[in-house]
């Protein structure tokens, strides 16, 4: 059993008892968040899909904290012009973990 779920613009194939990485939100660790933009729904009796959501259905995830992307380095120069910048950048992410996927009535 899987469900399509849209959160941030992205579309995650999510099945029950997975851990994800999903965009940063201030939700203290234990915690649920709710995902209620799910778009498709599999299970032992077929597929599913909503046009363009199912309305009833839900997806039910506990947080675990918080985890950093890996690091990106920036760099910026102008060739002959002694200009040079480096900086970086780490993504902040919020690790979820899928408990439970209700397709509802």
């Amino acid at each position: 059993m899987y469900a399509i779920i849209e959160d941030g613009g992205r579309q995650l194939k999510v099945e029950q008892g997975q851990e994800l990485q999903i965009d940063y939100r201030e939700v203290p660790a234990g915690q649920e968040v709710t995902f209620e933009r799910v778009l498709a729904y599999r299970d032992e009796d077929g597929l599913k899909l909503g046009q363009p959501m199912l309305a009833s259905a839900k997806v039910t995830a506990e947080v675990l904290g918080v985890a950093q992307g890996p690091k990106l380095v920036i760099q910026k120069f102008r060739r002959r012009k002694t200009y040079r910048r480096r900086t970086g950048h780490r993504q902040l992410y919020t690790r979820v973990k899928v408990s439970k996927i209700e397709l509802g009535s």
